[in-house]
């Protein structure tokens, strides 16, 4: 979507709204199965003192894998939207976003906002247990039947207490 800043671009003080759905096409992550529709997107570009600023928030609705214990849940992804825009490109600040003459892809920015602001590691719980790495049992549906490890370098302390 392309969204045209031409009223704003000379008047500091200007704003322009916006509201959008971004594809999901693009948005590819290992952990999420499937999005339960369209990431919703909506805030506003200002003129402050001559410099473009986007700002809003970013909703998507997810299924996603857990990391730990590898179970379905569902997930809402809330990203805080912010952006600088400039009319040329700069090397030493590849942040920043360029009009296209006195417009600006949405799309492009809030897909780079989505993706850099994704968790690293997707989890059902904060303290999701994982599974059990002898018998591969869920541990956050209760314990395991398998014996504690013992630390091999400790091998031979449990021999002694064998003895007696």
């Amino acid at each position: 979507m392309r969204l045209n800043l031409r009223e704003i671009i000379e008047v500091p003080g200007g704003s322009v709204p916006f509201e959008a759905e971004l594809e999901t096409e693009g948005l590819d992550f290992p952990a999420v199965l499937s999005y339960a529709g369209k990431p919703h997107a909506e805030g506003r570009v200002f003129n402050e003192a001559g410099v473009l600023h986007l700002e809003g928030t970013l909703t998507a609705e997810m299924t996603c894998i857990c990391d730990r214990c590898g179970e379905p849940f569902d997930s809402v992804k809330e990203t805080d939207l912010s952006a600088v825009i400039v009319e040329e490109e700069s090397e030493e600040h590849p942040e920043l976003f360029v009009l296209d003459g006195n417009e600006i892809d949405l799309d492009e920015i809030l897909s780079t906002c989505f993706i850099l602001d994704m968790e690293t590691k997707f989890l059902c719980r904060e303290d999701c247990k994982g599974l059990c790495p002898s018998c591969g049992k869920n541990l956050n549906l209760g314990p395991c039947g398998c014996r504690k490890q013992i630390d091999p370098r400790f091998a031979v302390l449990e021999q002694l207490l064998d003895k007696e």
